[in-house]
Order: C-alpha cells, then sequence, then structure tokens
C-alpha cells in the first residue's frame, strides 16, 4: 500500500519505557538498530535533536561541531535517509530549568538564542532548512514568577535573532498547552501565528501540530491543522493520540481516537499535505511492552494508510447530500459506517 505520503520519526521515538515513576524496562537501542527501523518499515527521513547529531554539544568548538555533524550527514547518507528537520535541546541544560528563552537570566536567554542559532547552522549541513522550536519550559509553575509582557518579548527577539542569523531557516513552533511547566507559553497554534505575525520575517515562521498537543488544550486536531493550512503555515504534523486530558502519552496514531485519526487525514488530504511536508509519528511503545519495542511505529504508519484509503474511498457526494439536507445523524451514521467497513 502507498499513499503518496513521506514518513518520519525520532531516535527518541524507540525509548526505554522509564517515567517518572518507575525504571526503564527495555534495554537501550543502538543508533545503528535504529537506523535499520526507519528502512525496514519504509521511512524516508529523521527527526534530529542538535544533541542527536553532535552528543555533549555545548562542549565542543565550532570545528569539532561541524566534523561530528558532516560525518552524521555520511550515515543517514549511506542509509538512504534524509533529515527532516533540526531541533535545538533547550529543556536538559541547567541554564533552561525556567525556559531559556524567558528566562529571568539574561545569560540564560542569550545561551538559549546561541543554541538555536547553531541549530540553524547544523540544518545547513544536514540539508534541512526546517527549525522546529519546542517551547518545552518557556512558562511557568507559578505564574507571579516571571512578567509575562517581558516574556512573549522576549520570544519575539529570541525568533528575530534566529532569523537574522540566518537568511534561509524556517522556524516550526511547535505549540503545547502544559507538561512539563504547569502552563506554558505560547499553548496553541492559534498563538503562534499571532507571535509569528509580530517577528521580522512572517514568511519564515509557522508552525508544526502535534495530535495530542491540541487533545491537551481541549481542541480538535483537525481543526488545528486546518487553520494553520489555511494560512499555509503548517510545516509538520507530529501524528500519535492520547487517551483523556493526562500528560502526552504518544500513543500509537488513532489507536484511542479512530474517528479524529480520520479526520485530520481528510485535512491533510484537502489540502494536498503529502505535497506540503513530511508525517511525522511522534510515538512510544507502551510502558508495559517488553522490549525490543518498535512495533509501534510501523503500526501507526500502517493505521494513517488504512485510514487514507477510507478517506480516499468515502462517498463525499452522498456526504453533501445529507449536508444540504441538513441531515447530520444520516451523515454521522454514513463515517461510522465507513470506518466500519460497512460501506
Amino acid at each position: 500500500m502507498s499513499s503518496g505520503y513521506r514518513f518520519s520519526f525520532g531516535p527518541w521515538n524507540i525509548h526505554e519505557g522509564a517515567d517518572p515513576f518507575g525504571p526503564m524496562v527495555r534495554s537501550t537501542v543502538d543508533l545503528a538498530d535504529k537506523f535499520k527501523v526507519f528502512k525496514d518499515h519504509g521511512f524516508d527521513a529523521i527527526m534530529l535533536h542538535d544533541d542527536d547529531i553532535v552528543p555533549d554539544i555545548d562542549s565542543k568548538s565550532a570545528s569539532q561541531i561541524e566534523d561530528e555533524a558532516k560525518a552524521y550527514r555520511q550515515l543517514l547518507d549511506d542509509q538512504g535517509l534524509v533529515a527532516e528537520i533540526v531541533a535545538p535541546r533547550l529543556w536538559e541544560d541547567a541554564r533552561g530549568i525556567d525556559g531559556p528563552l524567558t528566562s529571568n537570566d539574561l545569560a540564560a536567554r542569550q545561551w538559549g538564542i546561541d543554541r538555536a542559532k547553531r541549530t540553524a547552522d547544523l540544518g545547513d549541513i544536514l540539508g534541512t532548512d526546517l527549525l522546529v522550536l519546542w517551547l518545552a519550559r518557556e512558562g511557568t509553575y507559578i505564574r507571579e514568577s516571571k512578567n509575562a509582557l517581558d516574556s512573549h518579548r522576549y520570544l519575539i527577539d529570541s525568533l528575530n535573532a534566529i532569523l537574522e542569523h540566518h537568511p534561509k531557516i524556517r522556524i516550526a513552533i511547535e505549540p503545547k498547552p502544559n507538561e512539563p511547566m504547569d502552563q506554558m507559553y505560547i499553548p496553541t497554534i492559534g498563538h503562534v501565528m499571532g507571535l509569528a505575525h509580530e517577528t521580522v520575517d512572517p514568511s519564515r515562521v509557522g508552525g508544526l501540530i502535534e495530535t495530542a498537543h491540541s487533545q491537551l488544550a481541549g481542541l480538535c486536531p483537525a481543526d488545528d491543522m486546518a487553520y494553520a493550512l489555511s494560512l499555509n503555515k503548517l510545516w509538520g504534523v507530529h501524528l500519535n493520540d492520547q487517551n483523556g486530558m493526562k500528560y502526552d502519552q504518544d500513543k500509537s496514531f488513532a489507536a484511542a481516537n479512530l474517528r479524529t485519526g480520520f479526520n485530520q487525514i481528510r485535512v491533510l488530504e484537502a489540502a494536498g499535505y503529502k505535497d506540503i511536508g513530511m508525517v511525522a509519528f511522534d510515538v512510544k511503545a507502551m510502558r508495559t511492552q517488553k522490549g525490543p519495542a518498535t512495533s509501534h511505529l510501523p503500526n501507526s504508519k500502517r493505521i494513517f494508510e488504512l485510514l487514507v484509503e477510507r478517506v480516499r474511498s468515502f462517498d463525499q457526494n452522498a456526504a453533501d447530500q445529507c449536508i444540504a439536507n441538513r441531515d447530520y445523524e444520516a451523515l454521522e451514521l454514513m463515517v461510522m459506517e465507513h470506518l466500519l467497513g460497512a460501506s
């Protein structure tokens, strides 16, 4: 089955199963074996953090970083893979505890900007112009700890610094309403669009939407995608699923909400997204799954492609007649029967 889409995932999606309340439950998988999963299951690209490319990046010189990045590029070329995105990992360093880009500490803010600039340069070497910015710790546990007016201005200043440093980089902001912070700044794709408009080059600032992040905000991921697509600003998707508004569960795509998955693909199909960007699965194996655990990735791809077939075979003319008659009960039954294979 070939849907015409291109697929990617990140090294972190093959995970040891650790959570805040328990130990690892699976052995660590070597990078070479992760690459084998990519190729064996028909994935085209890889998502990379800066320190996936260059481990311990803050301790290395500019020449060391360049040499290691070129070696990583050669490794990708040898495997027939490309880098979909690069992203600065700004949340696992002591300088990022309070969110480096909105920190009260000027030195921490400068560190975050410098690391993002360096990540843009890595994109050149890896052959991608797309930098994803997940504002993971850009928020607070206690709102009185930061001046929110200053924080949003700091974010605009940070985006401008990256854009001015690299004249071709595109920045895709990945919004999330909570976790790891209690409340995060720029929690939805609407906030992303507003922030983009205030930068020195709004044409180079867009969004990446993750299914679970929209659901955690109490929103419909399909509508969020449609909003960004209508503005030509959806430059990436992280498809997964979520069982309620708890924490970021990274379930296999559409495993908990099949109809929600169907509607996300309807939007992507209507917009011709397969010619715009790649489909990334930001999923992890269930914590209780014994290792080695990689099936969640091809499973998500398989579900996606089956739902593409369901979307493409949906009788839109019959649906349009239901809509014209305002017979929404008939339309709902039609959708459900189609998903259940009864039509």
